[in-house]
């Protein structure tokens, strides 16, 4: 039987960080739940504005969640007007002060989690998996990414039995922990039942020296020999 783990969890501390950044000893199973609501509800709200990840941060009294999105503009609002009205429908799901960050993601066409939630909506729309799949990898590719995996597995094209397929481009180095993979997961709710997508992207390495750049860590100054 295969042994799977999550590529975020794997590479924890090494190349990735926590998407809830926050530790409490007394209020942790309720800041767990309410967490999931938070993101839950998002999720729910903006189901085809591109949500790409929700992190969240807690310091006191005080929650930040901050919204990665390829769509801005349209979870925005005019004047605001979007965030302070998302700002009252969670309000009451978390007892903490709450604020929202949006941020843009550039490149939606290599986001993983982009990537699959924009396969699965093309299978609802009856659109051949095989090419949906497929032209997801070659613009990935022609997009920067040095690596794309992409699996669907379901009732692919209406048949009888489900299956699975996967299509690769380029590395995925699932073992290697130095390497930046971007893992996502959608569900495309067809007329023949649920087809489920994961997406993995991998963008290159990141070195030790990088990692503490990365990090906001400035990189130390070779000192000067002294004047003789």
């Amino acid at each position: 039987m295969g042994q799977k783990t999550h590529p975020y969890g794997f590479r924890l501390n090494i190349v990735r960080t926590w998407q809830s950044r926050w530790y409490d000893d007394k209020n942790y199973a309720k800041w767990l739940h309410e967490d999931l609501a938070l993101r839950r509800a998002i999720q729910k709200k903006f189901l085809s504005e591109g949500i790409a990840s929700v992190t969240i941060e807690r310091a006191a009294a005080k929650a930040k969640v901050v919204i990665a999105t390829s769509r801005p503009g349209i979870i925005i609002g005019r004047r605001g007007a979007g965030v302070e009205q998302l700002k009252g429908e969670l309000q009451h799901l978390t007892e903490n002060e709450l604020f929202i960050d949006i941020q843009e993601v550039r490149k939606a066409e290599t986001n993983a989690q982009l990537v699959a939630e924009n396969i699965a909506t093309q299978l609802e729309r009856r659109v051949a998996f095989r090419r949906a799949m497929k032209k997801a990898v070659s613009i990935a590719m022609k997009f920067g990414a040095k690596g794309i995996r992409v699996h669907a597995g379901g009732r692919l094209g209406g048949s009888e039995i489900a299956r699975e397929e996967h299509y690769r481009e380029g590395r995925v180095p699932l073992h290697t922990l130095r390497a930046d993979i971007e893992y996502g997961t959608a569900t495309a709710r067809t007329t023949a039942g649920a087809v489920g997508i994961k997406c993995w992207i991998f963008k290159g390495e990141i070195l030790p020296q990088r990692r503490r750049n990365i990090q906001g860590a400035t990189p130390a100054t070779p000192a000067t020999p002294a004047a003789e």
